[in-house]
């Protein structure tokens, strides 16, 4: 080997040597299988494990976060639900029942036809003669009965019905307005007790008198003065 001048021959077996780092890569494993070993033998808690994953995917796989919006409408519309029709068949058992248990609706007649159901309150019981203001039995009677309409949505239309000799007696000038009136009480009635869809109100008057059965003069009268409740097989309005 050629010495540059003024320097004396370099010694190769001075020159540093890089067997250390064997050895030290033996230990860091031999340490490494150490630690495996004790973490192997140790007891685990899983939601500290998943914790700890977690944070560390998250450390090294950071995930970009985007602001949402929360969806707003621009009007508060509440959510509306319609009560289902029920069936006539078992709505007119249930209705008999309680007319059955009630003294005065217990004298009202109850009609099942093809496409309805009629329950013909007594005028006479209901009302005093000429008037269209309902009694405080009269309205404890159709509150019983509003206890079980208020559970349906089927349609319910009331007629009220008069007398021949109805017109001009009372506050009313004619049997029509005096019908109409009474009809209305007792729709109102059917309200308060809880029925919340649309009720229409009709008053007949007597125009209907002639299709009345014929039976004793006094049935026949105190029939004639009368306020149906009609229950229809569709969703009321």
């Amino acid at each position: 080997m050629i010495a540059e001048p003024g320097m004396g021959p370099v010694d190769e077996a001075q020159s540093p040597s890089r067997a250390w780092l064997v050895i030290f890569t033996d230990l860091v494993s031999l340490m490494l299988t150490f630690f495996v070993l004790l973490f192997s033998m140790s007891s685990v808690q899983i939601d500290r494990w998943k914790e700890m994953v977690d944070t560390l995917s998250q450390s090294l796989n950071p995930a970009v976060e985007k602001a949402t919006t929360p969806v707003s409408a621009q009007y508060n519309i509440a959510t509306f639900f319609r009560k289902r029709a029920v069936n006539l068949d078992y709505l007119g058992s249930v209705l008999e029942d309680v007319m059955r248990r009630d003294p005065l609706l217990a004298r009202s007649q109850f009609l099942r036809l093809e496409e309805r159901l009629i329950i013909a309150l007594p005028g006479d019981l209901l009302f005093a003669p000429g008037q269209a203001g309902l009694s405080d039995r009269a309205r404890e009677a159709i509150f019983a009965l509003g206890g079980i309409l208020r559970n349906i949505g089927n349609q319910i239309v009331v007629n009220g019905h008069t007398d021949p000799g109805a017109a001009g007696t009372g506050s009313y000038p004619s049997s029509w307005e005096l019908s109409l009136a009474r009809a209305t009480a007792v729709a109102n009635s059917l309200r308060r007790s809880g029925y919340t869809e649309d009720i229409t109100a009709y008053g007949y008057g007597d125009s209907r008198f002639a299709e009345l059965p014929d039976v004793v003069a006094a049935e026949r009268m105190a029939l004639a003065r009368r306020v149906d409740i009609v229950v229809l097989p569709t969703v009321g309005g």
